[in-house]
């Protein structure tokens, strides 16, 4: 058999170097890889189903999912949730959809810039940015109805915005929800041929008629497969919720299930709440892959076209203007409004020379005692987690594409499992698996530890496997024609075109780690508190001018992890982002 015989065969150097070879490592991967991460999901979501099924004494009963229908104070917030995730579905859809389209098909200025912004939207917290526009739009203390009453000279209480309403949960979540749809949307349609557009062109059609009856039927899967992603982000969200409705006096099903660990707990009726949650993520999910599955456009043959921009003329600054005030929603007044938090001595007032003080960073540095610890710990955990996980995922990806052992689909369906799974219902299953023997974890950064990497892992594996997919074999081959052996090929043929996706992956990590707060508030204690729950905390006390403080020192970790891997990596991090 020739060389080029040898490199046409994907596996063949394999299949001669013996059974030897191929044992080195598959038989390790499948069992160890895939012991652990069945425990990471298995373990709790099986303590979760004992609870949900059993009395206090341990008697099965189904008393606990009757009350899910019976019991209004626990149906209600189901519903809440779904006309909510509903209602940030569709606007996220038809926010998103139209600037997604002037980004990648149109002359308009400034494109650039709207990508980078959208970037700034996908690290900023939910629970922050909800934080921000409770800043802003309070009945009573928020800046626009300050503004507002003193625009109009009317009297204290008279306000435009309510923020701790229904309507007002929407606007927020839908402010963070879009970007989600757009790096959808967009990369459908940076990748779309233009050969059918350009067709529609020469046949006499206007380029507003071609991009709606050409443009938009193809990009549809997209715009439907990021209106699940917003549905099922909303559904499973516990930040704003938690912000935003509490203090509105309704529940959504994160908050109810979250409540339900507050004193008297009632572990049982938590769990039960959490299956329906649990169980409508996996069908969404599902759906997700039929409709992503669906192509909306295929290349017979050939190579498409590159497709030519559409001319906005004296419309491209009012497109620009457009996009630019959509984005002021979660970054522009938000960051705005936590800056002014954080540097005067009452939101309300002007800025001023007199207003502004460093009250608010002295005592978060210096008189909050809870801050250091925090932050530690969640560097600790960002840092552990992000290098296990990445760690983790490069081995199971490489095992699952280069199919190097015989169950690699298993291993597969472990490593994408948990993100099947909503950090509420992970934080119950944890709380009730390791709160008992053998092995108790509950108080110790290890259950936190557990927590991160079963929601982050998913997302770095993903990144991970599409970009072993992307380097053909035959260089594998190559090296084992030449007598290098497996490690050798890995360190000196694939860890220099892996590089940008590894560090991708291990920032995914990071900063879902540094933002977390839906599983970390269900497994704090005293003593492992992390930086989102001590904003969370912080809120609870209305300590507003502490919490813009942590916020801005959060963000700016984040934004310099993101720099540094741009610069380092050429890594990616807004292209492809975890909706919950």
């Amino acid at each position: 058999m020739s060389s080029g015989e040898a490199l046409a065969t994907p596996g063949a150097a394999l299949a001669r170097a013996g059974p030897s070879s191929r044992l080195d490592i598959a038989g390790a991967v499948l069992v160890a890889c895939g012991l652990f991460l069945g425990l990471l999901v298995a373990l709790p979501l099986a303590w979760l189903a004992f609870f949900a099924l059993t009395d206090k004494d341990g008697a099965f009963t189904g008393a606990n999912l009757a009350r899910l229908v019976t019991d209004d104070s626990l149906a209600a917030p189901l519903r809440i949730s779904l006309i909510v995730a509903t209602s940030v579905g569709a606007i996220s859809a038809a926010v998103a959809a139209p600037i997604a389209w002037f980004v990648a098909r149109t002359d308009m200025p400034g494109r650039n810039l709207v990508r980078v912004l959208i970037t700034a939207s996908f690290v900023t917290p939910p629970f922050l940015g909800a934080i921000a526009w409770e800043i802003l739009a309070a009945p009573n203390s928020g800046l626009l109805n300050h503004w507002y009453r003193w625009l109009h000279d009317l009297p204290p209480f008279v306000h435009l915005f309510d923020i701790y309403t229904v309507a007002g949960l929407i606007f927020v979540d839908s402010c963070y929800a879009f970007p989600f749809v757009f790096v959808l949307v967009a990369n459908a349609l940076d990748r779309m041929p233009a050969d059918m557009e350009d067709a529609s062109a020469i046949l006499g059609a206007r380029p507003w008629r071609t991009a709606w009856r050409i443009t938009l039927p193809l990009a549809l899967p997209a715009i439907l497969a990021g209106m699940l992603v917003a549905f099922l982000r909303s559904l499973t969200l516990f930040g704003t919720p938690a912000i935003l409705a509490l203090p509105g006096n309704f529940h959504t099903i994160t908050t109810k299930i979250w409540s339900l660990f507050q004193y008297p707990p009632n572990p049982g009726l938590a769990a039960a709440a959490s299956i329906p949650l649990l169980l409508l993520t996996i069908v969404l999910l599902q759906v997700q892959n039929r409709v992503l599955g669906r192509r909306g456009y295929a290349v017979i043959a050939g190579k498409a076209g590159q497709a030519r921009l559409l001319r906005l003329k004296h419309w491209r600054w009012p497109a620009f203007g457009l996009c630019f005030l959509v984005l002021c929603l979660p970054i522009g007044l938000p960051y705005f409004a936590l800056l002014k938090a954080a540097i005067t001595t009452t939101i309300v007032e002007p800025l001023s020379l007199q207003t502004l003080t460093l009250k608010h960073v002295r005592f978060v540095l210096f008189e909050f005692s809870p801050t250091r610890l925090a932050f530690q710990n969640t560097v600790v955990l960002a840092v552990a987690t992000a290098t296990t996980g990445t760690a983790l995922a490069l081995v199971v990806s490489y095992a699952t594409a280069r199919r190097l052992v015989a169950g690699h689909r298993l291993l597969n369906f472990l490593a994408t499992a948990p993100i099947a799974v909503p950090g509420i219902v992970l934080g119950v299953g944890l709380f009730l698996a390791y709160t008992r023997g053998p092995v108790v974890l509950y108080g110790t950064l290890w259950i936190l530890f557990l927590a991160y990497l079963t929601i982050e892992l998913p997302a770095a594996y993903q990144q991970l496997q599409s970009a072993f997919r992307s380097i053909h074999p035959e260089l594998e081959e190559a090296g084992r024609l030449f007598g290098a052996g497996r490690m050798r090929i890995l360190r000196d043929i694939l860890a220099p075109l892996l590089k940008s996706g590894v560090i991708a992956a291990w920032c995914f990590i990071f900063i879902g780690v540094m933002r977390e707060l839906s599983a970390a508030v269900m497994l704090f204690t005293a003593q492992t508190k992390v930086i989102s729950v001590v904003i969370y905390d912080l809120n609870e006390s209305g300590d507003l001018g502490a919490i813009s403080v942590l916020g801005i020192a959060l963000l700016a970790v984040t934004f310099a992890i993101v720099y540094l891997a741009q610069r380092v990596g050429g890594a990616g991090i807004g292209r492809t982002a975890r909706p919950a």
